[in-house]
């Protein structure tokens, strides 16, 4: 088995008394896609969170890549190779999808403090933006405001937004949310194509999406993992299904 990509292990987040992240552990393994899936307020997104470096972990640790990436902040993890889209959409509405995808290139690049000079003006950030699109299917709507792309084409952008980025690992936080089922099977579809070329971390609450695009899940419930395997070892977890799954009838194979 090859080392993890990302490891962390024993993390713990509190916000007064309440513990968001309960000793938790997992690793990610280079190539897979990893779900992670819970009810809400298992702690999904606010492990998302310190693994970007937006928030930070009372212990643990987190090592990206071999290297100790716990206490290091959130641009120095990009620069690594360590992307997040949101959970709510967070672009630049007024500008256009290949502004934004510039931008983002541009800032990877380190330059951000000329943030809105030319990136629209130098070529290879124009090229890079165009890339992007095209790898997520936006190409002939790179000159179209963000204002005026639906809701399924901005959570698209927002995926080449981080892959601007160029990434070895994407976290993503609910790119299904707020989709309708057109929207969501191209998502799905979008990101069967993905994997083949990152490693992804996906939280998300569409069952039927998890189950047809994950290697391993792992359950959250309370910031603690209750569960982690392949999608047949999750579905047939009695823990699981008790504590979350539920009456939610998920017959979707792995494929």
């Amino acid at each position: 088995m090859p080392d993890p990509l990302l490891r962390v292990e024993n993390l713990v987040r509190s916000f007064g008394g309440i513990k968001a992240t309960d000793n938790l552990s997992l690793d990610v393994l280079p190539g897979e896609l990893h779900a992670i899936i819970g009810p809400n307020g298992a702690g999904k997104t606010t492990l998302i969170s310190q693994l970007t470096g937006q928030l930070t972990p009372n212990s643990g640790t987190i090592h990206f890549a071999g290297r100790d990436v716990t206490w290091l902040p959130s641009y120095r993890r990009s620069r690594l190779g360590l992307a997040r889209s949101f959970q709510i959409t967070c672009l630049l509405p007024d500008f256009t999808a290949a502004d934004n995808v510039a931008l983002a290139a541009q800032a990877h690049d380190g330059h951000s403090f000329r943030f809105w000079g030319p990136a629209r003006k130098e070529r290879h950030l124009r090229e890079a933006a165009q890339a992007a699109l095209t790898r997520v299917g936006l190409a002939k709507r790179a000159d179209v405001p963000v204002s005026e792309l639906s809701h399924g084409e901005q959570r698209e952008l927002e995926l080449a937004v981080a892959l601007a980025t160029k990434p070895q690992l994407l976290l993503l936080d609910e790119p299904m949310a707020g989709l309708g089922v057109t929207e969501s099977a191209r998502m799905v579809a979008l990101l069967k194509e993905l994997r083949k070329e990152v490693t992804i971390v996906l939280v998300e609450h569409d069952m039927e999406a998890v189950f047809a695009l994950a290697d391993r899940i792992t359950v959250l419930v309370y910031g603690r993992v209750i569960a982690s395997g392949d999608p047949d070892a999750i579905r047939n977890n009695e823990e699981v299904k008790r504590a979350y799954l539920g009456d939610q009838h998920v017959v979707v194979s792995h494929g």
